[in-house]
């Protein structure tokens, strides 16, 4: 079954990264990507237009794929989007990025996993996100073969 993803990541930073993510014939439905010209027009109009432009893109999504590179759990909109998923009850899945390489063909250093900052509640335990879903490594864990199962397995997790 094909599902909505949104996808999360520092955009600046790992956007061709993501980009070769998003361009590896996966089929599911991906929302949260946008060129830069567009993302720049959005930030321009300040933080309520980027909540907004969030929140619309979310719609229609049960999983939240979190693309980690190495300042990835330091961003502001990255948190924002995990917190939103949490509420809506999206699943989470986390993909480390940084072994890829960008644009001028270099890889990056490991960052920390944002799921580990937060938490959710199973069967009345309290538990990390990191604990409850899963993260991978795009290149090791052969994400090209493996994205639409992980996918399923995080909307399983999280009950959609």
């Amino acid at each position: 079954m094909a599902r909505k993803v949104f996808f999360s990541f520092h955009y600046e930073r790992d956007a061709w990264r993501a980009g070769q993510v998003r361009n590896s014939n996966i089929t599911q439905s991906i929302k949260g990507y946008v060129d830069k010209a567009e993302w720049e027009e959005i930030k321009r109009k300040g933080d309520k237009t980027i909540k907004d432009w969030i929140a619309e893109q979310m719609k229609g999504t049960s999983v939240t794929v979190v693309l980690i590179g190495k300042e990835t759990s330091e961003r502001k909109w990255v948190k924002h989007e995990i917190e939103q998923s949490l509420e809506k009850g999206n699943g989470l899945l986390g993909i480390y990025i940084h072994r890829l390489k960008n644009k001028d063909g270099e890889k990056d250093s490991r960052g920390n996993n944002p799921l580990d900052d937060y938490y959710v509640t199973i069967d009345g335990k309290i538990k990390k996100s990191s604990s409850v879903f899963k993260t991978y490594y795009w290149d090791l864990d052969n994400g090209y073969e493996n994205f639409s199962g992980w996918i399923e397995e995080a909307a399983n997790i999280a009950g959609k």
